[in-house]
């Protein structure tokens, strides 16, 4: 609602063509509150503000990637054209409709982008609400795919998988085993510097800016990481890296999985860390020990004020045992 001006100071006539004026900028996708006629962006145009916005915290490209790659695919075609406050939960059903079902995981992101975007709407002031908020969910299906765990060896199989690799440069299957040995992830391993390694301490300390978290954390270098270490080292180049490709520069995503297809091992890179956990909790360590190794964030908001330790003293022990276990 938009006040025309006071009667008689502003005549019926004058009124009646000013609010046809409004009218035909809200139906052109203007606001006519906005004196300069900013016109409502599509989702397209939306979507393209809010990855620009969050790009500049996320880790590389590959979050970028993953963003346009899913929206592209799953969202452009139906909402891309329309301007963010014509969207509804019926647009938001089309899409997730069709593949709530088959890729569940596919389509919550999706959602959760789709929503991301629409609150971004909400912000600048474009609409009122998001359809694709917690209502939209009643309207999908209940029962669908389930959650795919990542395949993982049972810990009692993990040490002979180690010795069988093979046919590879030797910094990747270096690479596989410290990865295995450290229980962290690939991209943490794969992007390791020496100058993160402190063989005196026996101590990896991985920056916040490379830590899933956000937060720097520290691993215990246990003897069978310290072997592989002392192994790469005649293979560092002026990277700095601890484990660098072949051709120099970082180990790509894809060449730890390469490396276990290859050798027919059933598991995949980051299953290690799966297979760690499980050896972890029947060997009887605490959760919050085996949890602090595993660099994973406690939910509970409360129990994260209070409890701040990284249980640093007792994951010297924890991945030592594990080394031990491996190598016998």
């Amino acid at each position: 609602m938009i006040g025309l001006g006071p009667y008689p100071v502003v005549a019926l006539e004058e009124a009646r063509s000013a609010a046809l004026a409004n009218r035909r900028a809200v139906w052109n996708g203007l606001d006519p509150r906005n004196k300069k006629d900013t016109k409502v962006p599509t989702f397209a145009e939306a979507a393209e503000k809010v990855i620009a916005i969050h790009a500049a915290s996320w880790k590389g490209g590959k979050s970028e990637g993953q963003w346009r790659a899913s929206l592209r695919d799953y969202a452009i075609d139906r909402l891309g054209s329309k301007r963010l406050d014509q969207i509804d939960s019926g647009d938001i059903l089309a899409v997730l409709t069709p593949i709530w079902n088959e890729k569940r995981e596919t389509a919550k992101r999706v959602r959760q982008r789709i929503g991301a975007v629409m609150k971004w709407g909400i912000a600048a002031g474009w609409r009122a609400d998001n359809p694709a908020g917690d209502s939209i969910g009643e309207a999908l299906p209940k029962i669908g795919q389930q959650k795919k765990h990542q395949r993982a060896l049972p810990h009692g199989e993990v040490a002979a998988a180690l010795v069988t690799i093979g046919g590879a440069w030797p910094q990747t299957v270096y690479a596989l085993q410290f990865l295995t040995l450290t229980a962290a992830r690939s991209g943490e391993v794969r992007g390791a510097k020496w100058a993160e390694i402190d063989l005196e301490a026996k101590t990896w300390t991985i920056p916040a800016e490379r830590m899933k978290i956000g937060v720097e954390h520290r691993i215990p270098l246990s003897s069978g990481a310290l072997v592989v270490l002392d192994s790469g080292r005649e293979l560092r180049d002026e990277s700095g890296l601890v484990f660098p490709s072949v051709r120099g520069g970082q180990l790509s995503d894809n060449t730890l999985s390469k490396l276990l297809r290859e050798n027919n091992i059933k598991c995949v890179p980051h299953g290690m860390r799966s297979s760690f956990r499980d050896w972890a909790a029947e060997a009887g360590v605490s959760r919050e020990v085996a949890e602090a190794a595993l660099a994973h964030t406690v939910k509970n908001s409360v129990e994260t004020a209070y409890f701040r330790s990284d249980l640093y003293d007792a994951r010297v022990k924890l991945m030592q045992a594990w080394s031990d276990y491996l190598s016998k």
